[in-house]
């Protein structure tokens, strides 16, 4: 009769540890689902039918947009910086009319128009398309060349802050540094955020 008694004990220990593990599993589960929302809040996907238009039509991750967006403008439209540049991708008005000249040299648009997201994102991505093309795909380079300029970036390479002369090893000037680091942590974060939603 102990001998049953313990069977029957021992039977009823392993089931509660079953059942504690089966609710210990469906915590993690449900805390990782919270978790996931929670960080697709803070790094949202706006705007996507233009992202993703763009993003097609010049070559580029979309979540790489999505970064930069995050990371220039918080996801305003009506962004504008210091120095005068506008919406969502923070856009300048010289690479504007550039950006104009290269895409959009018939179209009667303004550097007004940059407020308006389409605009806006058909223009920063095609400069995001044009820097990954000038520094051969590398985005810490092109993400320094966005943000402090082509002559910069060559300057830099040419300065001894490359081994190949062709991307950056370091970024010396603190704002490019800090905005580098902000585009590679928001774009990590995108892609483990959506990666498996383009899948």
């Amino acid at each position: 009769m102990p001998q049953k008694n313990n069977k029957r004990g021992l039977l009823r220990r392993v089931a509660g540890l079953l059942a504690l593990l089966c609710v210990l599993l469906g915590l993690c589960w449900a805390g990782a689902r919270v978790y996931r929302q929670a960080m697709r809040y803070l790094y949202p996907q706006k705007y996507q039918a233009e992202v993703e238009q763009w993003a097609a039509e010049y070559g580029v991750d979309p979540l790489l947009i999505d970064a930069v967006i995050r990371t220039e403008s918080g996801f305003d439209p009506a962004a504008q910086s210091d120095v005068g540049a506008r919406g969502l991708m923070q856009i300048t008005e010289e690479t504007f009319a550039w950006i104009k000249s290269k895409i959009a040299a018939s179209e009667p648009l303004t550097f007004e128009d940059l407020y308006d997201p389409a605009v806006n994102i058909r223009f920063g991505t095609y400069y995001v398309a044009a820097c990954l093309n000038r520094y051969e795909g590398h985005v810490l380079t092109a993400a320094a060349a966005y943000h402090s300029g082509w002559g910069t970036v060559d300057r830099l390479l040419a300065g001894g802050y490359s081994t190949d002369g062709r991307t950056l090893d370091a970024f010396p000037y603190t704002q490019m540094h800090n905005y580098v680091r902000k585009i590679v942590r928001n774009y990590e974060n995108y892609q483990q955020l959506y990666a498996d939603d383009a899948a």
